[in-house]
């Protein structure tokens, strides 16, 4: 979900707990971003709970472990940049393809809120920060809490 076209979701997440892991670097970007993630679950009626790790690669192992705990959502949140290296694009896929695999594994929905971006001020453009086009921390988890509510509508 991003920029032009992103729907506006109003969930109702009663009864709900959102499980928000969040990477250390680039502080204020990530205190923007956990912060839009808080701010959307307490709106939505969830509980949540916010773990830290030290980086994006780290995401991978921890939503999975919430996830076989029995998670109703996980959200994901952190920042990788580009460098002067490939080690972006590794970082990038790795994260992407292990939160992916997490979801699809446990049909646990895990709310992808990691900005990949070309230079830092993409991600102060995205963090939910005042000043900031977008808030990918909130959307984040109104996307994995309407998926949580579509899985149950399924059962």
């Amino acid at each position: 979900m991003s920029g032009d076209g992103a729907p506006s979701l109003e969930v109702d997440g009663s009864g709900m707990t959102v499980e928000i892991v969040a990477s250390l670097w680039h502080t204020e970007v990530m205190d923007g971003l956990v912060n839009g993630a808080v701010r959307a679950a307490e709106a939505a009626g969830a509980g949540h709970r916010l773990t830290r790790v030290a980086g994006a690669f780290e995401l991978t192992v921890v939503a999975e472990h919430l996830a076989r705990q029995g998670a109703d959502a996980v959200v994901a949140l952190g920042v990788v940049v580009q460098g002067e290296t490939p080690h972006f694009e590794y970082v990038c896929e790795s994260v992407t393809m292990g939160l992916t695999e997490v979801a699809r594994a446990h049909a646990v929905p895990v709310g992808f809120g990691v900005l990949t971006v070309d230079d830092v001020q993409q991600a102060l453009d995205r963090a939910g920060l005042e000043g900031s086009k977008e808030d990918k921390g909130a959307e984040a988890v109104e996307a994995a809490l309407s998926t949580a509510l579509t899985l149950r509508s399924l059962v």
